[in-house]
């Protein structure tokens, strides 16, 4: 069943803060060199490993005086810009020891919505696992704003295995396994595989986020979601047991992949972004977006909420209210009122060739609820 997983050739895996750094947040050597030499032994011996890790705002408490993780976006960039360049040293001082590079991968979600950016970073990761470097993955936590983060690297660490065509991918934690309950009480049992949402009905996910990280199983789980609906198999286990879940052994949970491989470039923009405005869509509208495929043109849009820019993410939604797709829309807000109702040749003759297009061009549509009637 794990086959897939131990005869992977390219592995992406996934370490949480509290797997890396103590509780006063700074980087716990030891840990840290317990991992690399799980993946050193693995990328010595012919697999590709991509590493995503977290722990550069956990690292950065200790050395700004801070004994919790910040609340406010700009404490936060502060701790992670101080911490990230002491986790990459450490992890570049470990895998030395084996005679191995790392390079640094840092990414915000705006980055992989953009044409250009998206292909500039599945080129560059590529190239570096070429190379025989080990990328260390992170979210770009030092200018991430809230409206183009990740929020968690779990989510990142999902949609990485997907850029770089990955064949599994481990979430490591310190939970050795995904359980019905809170493993802390008695009678909690272990999920040894997850085949699909059915098996997932009775499970209590508890809350996301704890001391030093962003992360909890609500984030892990969705992970797994993202990954094996990508068709990407997924071991969530504990960090202690890495070599063992790379090795294939019947350790933590076993999260089978299953649907298609939608477009990468498609899938960040369902689960690495948010709308940052709605188009209220028409009956005729939401018909040609969903059911058809076809792009969204001026004609078919009633409302315009929210300030946005040409090029950035918007909801689209039905009469009633609920969210159906997702865009990249080629007009500014303020634009967008005096073209709704009408046609693309009508808006071309009164103002010009550039508005005979689409306000949303369909292969930057993403369907959100494709049964949506």
């Amino acid at each position: 069943m794990r086959n897939a997983v131990s005869t992977a050739a390219r592995a992406v895996v996934k370490i949480g803060s509290s797997s890396l750094t103590t509780p006063q947040g700074v980087i716990d050597g030891d840990r840290v060199d317990a991992l690399v030499d799980v993946l050193a032994a693995r990328r010595l011996g012919g697999q590709q490993v991509i590493l995503v890790s977290s722990g550069a705002i956990a690292a950065g408490l200790g050395p700004l005086g801070l004994s919790a993780r910040p609340r406010d976006l700009a404490t936060q960039q502060a701790a992670a810009s101080v911490g990230q360049g002491l986790l990459v040293a450490r992890y570049t001082s470990s895998f030395a020891r084996y005679g191995l590079r790392v390079g640094q991968v840092l990414l915000t979600a705006d980055d992989m919505m953009r044409r250009s950016h998206h292909h500039n970073a599945q080129r560059t990761l590529s190239r570096l696992l070429d190379l025989g470097i080990v990328p260390v993955v992170n979210e770009n936590d030092t200018v991430a704003t809230d409206e183009i983060r990740f929020g968690d690297n779990d989510r990142l660490a999902a949609l990485v295995a997907h850029l770089v065509h990955a064949d599994a991918l481990i979430l490591l934690s310190d939970v050795d396994a995904l359980y019905d309950g809170d493993p802390r009480r008695p009678g909690a049992v272990r999920l040894a595989e997850v085949r699909g949402p059915e098996d997932l009905a009775a499970v209590e996910l508890g809350k996301a986020g704890g001391r030093v990280g962003t992360g909890g199983m609500i984030t892990k789980v969705e992970a797994a979601r993202i990954a094996t609906g990508a068709g990407v198999p997924v071991v969530l286990t504990a960090a202690a047991q890495a070599a063992a879940a790379l090795a294939g052994g019947e350790v933590g949970t076993y999260f089978h992949p299953g649907g298609r491989h939608p477009g990468t470039r498609l899938l960040w923009l369902a689960h690495a972004t948010t709308g940052r405005g709605r188009l209220v869509l028409d009956d005729g509208a939401v018909e040609a977006v969903v059911a058809r495929r076809m792009s969204l043109l001026p004609a078919g849009v009633t409302q315009v909420e929210g300030e946005f820019a040409a090029g950035d993410p918007v909801d689209l939604c039905g009469p009633s209210g609920h969210v159906i797709a997702r865009g990249l829309v080629n007009f500014d807000a303020v634009e967008i009122p005096a073209l709704l109702g009408r046609s693309t040749r009508e808006l071309a003759v009164e103002r010009g060739q550039e508005y005979e297009r689409e306000l949303i061009h369909r292969d930057d549509i993403v369907i959100l609820v494709p049964n949506w009637s």
